[in-house]
């Protein structure tokens, strides 16, 4: 797929909603980022012994409630907790945007969602259960659909446009931005709210994570914030987390109609198969340096004007050299001294699967917003193959109009995402 911004309408972010672990909303989640206060912490959903992972990056239970008041606890009794906290972040974010109720026509209103693997607790909790005390019935049907939450939070703010969920793995955040960008540049929908979920956390998941081997997930130390090192020769691999983003993408002329100016311009995305291997990636960086050039002709800018580029990030060597190289090999050419920096938001949230690249669009628009980049916290012995500038010294203030948002996933898949400044978003020849 991919998205060409010449010629069309601009489209920005002009609401988010973040139900992440310990960060709830916009200012809590951006103040983790830039201050680089990890988020990560010691396992509790489940007995860490029957996983043998310690670590996890956790929802409070209770967070979605103080989002959803006038939900009914009949109603509420009836969805699941990834449902409620869907619906909270989707609820955020049209408050965040200043979208009220009537505002758009609710024919004219899409929900595009992203989950690796849906309802991962309905089926832990299907198959855990004696099947004497099993419920059966339609509402617990529903639960076991991994569209369901993006169903459920439609019915809930009667939205009837589009609803559908993606379920491409990691890069299945980036596959629903790219939907909703369609929408809106074709004047099929008014307003999109693209949400990422995931809820991971549950024995057999781990512990399939777990058995992959060494240097994919994070087992060992006493301190869980520093277990996730992205692009640190120490690296260990990464933390899962749960919980949801959620994005509202709107045309530009309609925020600036009601006074909104939004947080970034989404330019573009481009997402392509390295048809390689299922699980690993092109450890060169030639295939995702490819994806990168074909972005940036999308949107007809340069490899020299970008100013951060936001990495999956998720401190496993194949991750972190195939990133490195990729942007060593994009800026060929270009001083080492102007090379965009190469950060990852792993480290804080935990790596929330097929909602990751909706966590890392997020906070690359959060930086964009605030020209701040938040810092690649625990990279304190950068590997030497993965020499560029990881901003590693704390959040840095700075000036920059454009960055990439890049994600990887299984099955030899690659996206990008390309965001501009609001106030620059008209595309560049």
């Amino acid at each position: 797929m991919d998205s060409s911004q010449a010629g069309r309408r601009s489209v920005v972010i002009s609401g988010m909603g973040m139900m992440l672990p310990g960060a709830y909303g916009v200012a809590q989640s951006w103040d983790a980022l830039h201050r680089g206060r990890s988020q990560c912490g010691w396992l509790t959903r489940c007995d860490p012994d029957e996983t043998g992972v310690p670590f996890a990056a956790q929802l409070d239970d209770a967070s979605y409630r103080r989002y959803l008041p006038d939900l009914e606890p009949e109603k509420a009794a009836k969805h699941s907790r990834e449902m409620l906290v869907v619906i909270a972040a989707i609820q955020q974010a049209r408050q965040d945007a200043g979208l009220s109720p009537g505002a758009v026509s609710p024919d004219r209103v899409a929900v595009v969602a992203a989950s690796s693997r849906g309802p991962a607790e309905w089926w832990q909790s299907l198959f855990s259960l004696p099947r004497s005390s099993q419920r059966p019935g339609a509402s617990r049907v529903l639960r076991g659909l991994p569209g369901a939450p993006a169903s459920m939070a439609a019915i809930q703010f009667g939205f009837r446009g589009l609803v559908t969920t993606f379920s491409s793995a990691c890069v299945s955040g980036n596959h629903a931005l790219d939907l909703a960008l369609r929408l809106l540049q074709t004047d099929t929908a008014d307003a999109v709210f693209v949400v990422g979920h995931e809820f991971p956390l549950v024995p057999w998941l781990i512990r399939e994570w777990a058995a992959a081997g060494d240097g994919v997930i994070a087992r060992s130390g006493d301190d869980p914030a520093r277990a996730v090192r992205p692009y640190d020769r120490h690296r260990q691999g990464f933390v899962l987390g749960e919980g949801a983003v959620a994005l509202c993408l709107e045309r530009a002329a309609q925020v600036r109609s009601r006074g909104g100016r939004g947080y970034a311009a989404v330019l573009g995305v481009r997402s392509g198969n390295e048809a390689q291997h299922p699980t690993s990636m092109d450890k060169s960086g030639n295939a995702a340096a490819q994806l990168m050039r074909d972005l940036l002709h999308d949107i007809g800018r340069k490899p020299s004007e970008i100013g951060y580029v936001c990495g999956h990030g998720t401190a496993t060597q194949i991750n972190d050299l195939a990133e490195s190289r990729a942007l060593m090999i994009l800026c060929e050419g270009i001083p080492e001294s102007r090379w965009p920096p190469l950060g990852s938001v792993k480290p804080i949230f935990g790596h929330l699967m097929g909602a990751a690249s909706l966590v890392n669009v997020a906070g690359t628009a959060l930086m964009l917003h605030h020209q701040t980049l938040a810092p690649t916290i625990n990279c304190d012995a950068p590997d030497p193959a993965c020499a560029v500038d990881h901003v590693i010294e704390g959040s840095r203030a700075t000036s920059f109009d454009l960055a990439l948002s890049m994600s990887y996933a299984l099955g030899s898949q690659m996206s990008a995402v390309a965001l501009s400044a609001t106030d620059d978003d008209q595309p560049r020849g």
